[in-house]
Parts: structure tokens; C-alpha cells; sequence
């Protein structure tokens, strides 16, 4: 009879080609060292082949490794899966959901969701995990993330969305900026206004993008890491950036010395929503939290159509 490797085994080899490091392996496997090193090794007995280089300093996978540790996380994810479908059905909305976030979202949002959701979810736990959109769709691909909140547009194939809210952009400048009094921001009024926005690796930075082209706006030479960066670049009246309404009502741009402005027109927004594995056991799980949170936002957070509160 053919001799079958177990989990033990292919979750090993998966978090060696992740680590390429057995002691970080070992660390990310709660094993030691010399257990997962164990392992491996019988792996590669079971098996007739060496799936890994060993080096003192480091690991290399071989060809045929890097084949079998993508099939071993495609075996460990259908196990996944498979125990998602079993607790789905014997006790719907409990157990942990690892949620994913971007920083354009996550620190304005989770702190008003996250006490509703535990309301309404008693049983269920959030695991949460911060990081740019790519690499929470690539940790969600993986199984390392069981659903993400993030900014659409975005490419999702392969994934089930559901969309959740608008959320406008708005012209933020210093207080003594020309545009700082104007009641609303037009578009042609944005022409030869060197915007500053998030590195291009930020999602943010993709969706203003086509607001810019359209409007013929020029895009400023500096980039930030971050929101807080962004703000007090304004602030100090190195120019002017766009900002998601998400960050102003959460409180982003308090205490700084700038003016926020809405804008004219239907294309300044981004939407905010989930995604998941479109195979995951827990999708009716995910559905039910979206549904929850669709009408939490129709009630709490106000409508990008909305001029908003806009402060001098």
C-alpha cells in the first residue's frame, strides 16, 4: 500500500518554503528546530527525493520542492476548508476569523465595527492582521487570512466581494491655502495643482490616480508612507493631497492646521468592501457579516454623496 505523507509533514515543508529557514520554520511551526528538521526528513524518505538545500546559513528549496510545497498548500487549504464546513454547520458564527485591513481603512474603521460586530457575533473572534492590499490577497490566497477588508477598485479574481459603502475623496490644503474658503472643489479648479499623495504601492494612490488624469491635475513629487505623514506635509503647506472621508470622520486630520473641501463630481470615491476565497466553508459567514455591515454603514457612516461637515 502506498505510504501517505500526513499534515504534520506538508505543513512543514509549507513553512519551509515560506521561512527558507528551519529555525524560523520551526518558530512559525510552534515545533522545534530539530523536530520540523525530523520532519522534513521523513518526508523526503517517504517520498524517494530531497525537496530541500540544506546550508548553514540557510535553506534552499529544489525545483521539485517548490512543486510539492504548492501542492501541500493547496491540500492544507482544502483541510481548511473542509473544517470551516464542518463548524459552519455545527455552530454557525463562532470560532476565529482571521481579518485582514489596509492602513487607509483599518485604524478609522475596526474601532466602530469591531464592538458592533461582537455585539451582534457574540461567538466569533477576529484575529487582525494590518498590511497593503497585495499582501493581504496574497495571504488570503494562501489560507493565512480568511477574509480582507479593503478599497475597491481592486483585482479580486478568483474571489467572492461585497461591497459595503462609498467613500468620497476630499481636497484637504493648508489654512492659508487660495482654495482653503471655497465651499466646494471642482475639478478644473484642481489643474496645475501639484497633488501629493501615498507611495504607488498604496491602493489609495491607484484610485486617485484616475481622478488626476481626468482632470488634467498634476501629481506632486513628494509621496508619503502613510496618512499621518501626508497630513502634516499639508499642514506645513508643502501642497495639497486627497483624502478618503473614512480618515476625516475618524478623526485623521484633527488637530492639524488644514482645511478640508468636498469635491464636485461623481468619480472622486473609492469603495469599501470584503473578499474571500470563493471555495471558503465559511462563506455564508462572511455573506451574514456583510449583510450586517451594509446596513450598519447605511446607519452610521454618511453617504459619499453627502457635502459633509467641512471645517476652515
Amino acid at each position: 500500500m502506498r505510504a501517505y505523507p500526513n499534515l504534520r509533514h506538508l505543513a512543514y515543508l509549507v513553512a519551509l518554503a515560506e521561512h527558507r529557514h528551519f529555525g524560523k520554520a520551526a518558530e512559525a511551526s510552534a515545533v522545534t528546530q530539530s523536530t520540523l528538521s525530523a520532519g522534513i526528513r521523513e518526508l523526503e524518505t517517504m517520498l524517494g527525493i530531497q525537496v530541500a538545500e540544506r546550508t548553514k546559513r540557510s535553506v534552499i528549496l529544489t525545483p521539485i520542492g517548490h512543486v510539492l510545497a504548492e501542492k501541500a498548500q493547496a491540500l492544507l487549504r482544502s483541510v481548511d476548508d473542509m473544517l470551516d464546513i464542518a463548524t459552519e454547520a455545527a455552530a454557525p458564527f463562532s470560532g476565529t476569523i482571521a481579518l485582514g485591513t489596509i492602513p487607509t481603512i483599518g485604524p478609522y474603521l475596526l474601532p466602530r465595527i469591531i464592538p458592533a460586530l461582537r455585539k451582534r457575533f457574540p461567538e466569533l473572534r477576529f484575529a487582525l492582521r494590518e498590511d497593503k492590499t497585495g499582501a493581504l490577497l496574497d495571504r488570503l490566497a494562501h489560507g493565512r487570512l480568511d477574509l480582507v477588508l479593503i478599497a475597491f477598485p481592486y483585482e479580486t479574481e478568483g474571489l467572492e466581494t461585497m461591497m459595503l459603502f462609498d467613500d468620497a475623496y476630499r481636497f484637504a490644503c493648508a489654512a492659508s491655502h487660495p482654495l482653503a474658503r471655497a465651499p466646494r472643489i471642482g475639478l478644473d479648479q484642481l489643474i496645475g495643482e501639484p497633488l501629493m499623495l501615498l507611495e504607488r504601492d498604496h491602493c489609495l494612490h491607484s484610485h486617485a490616480l484616475p481622478l488626476l488624469e481626468a482632470a488634467a491635475v498634476a501629481e506632486a513629487a513628494f509621496s508619503a508612507t502613510s496618512l499621518p505623514t501626508l497630513i502634516a506635509m499639508v499642514a506645513e503647506g508643502m501642497g495639497a493631497t486627497l483624502l478618503p472621508d473614512l480618515a476625516i470622520t475618524g478623526g485623521m486630520a484633527g488637530g492639524s492646521d488644514i482645511a478640508i473641501r468636498p469635491i464636485s463630481g461623481e468619480a472622486n470615491r473609492r469603495s469599501v468592501g470584503l473578499a474571500w476565497r470563493r471555495q471558503s466553508g465559511r462563506a455564508q459567514t462572511f455573506m451574514d457579516i456583510g449583510d450586517f455591515l451594509h446596513s450598519w454603514a447605511k446607519a452610521e457612516i454618511q453617504p459619499w454623496r453627502s457635502n459633509g461637515e467641512v471645517r476652515s
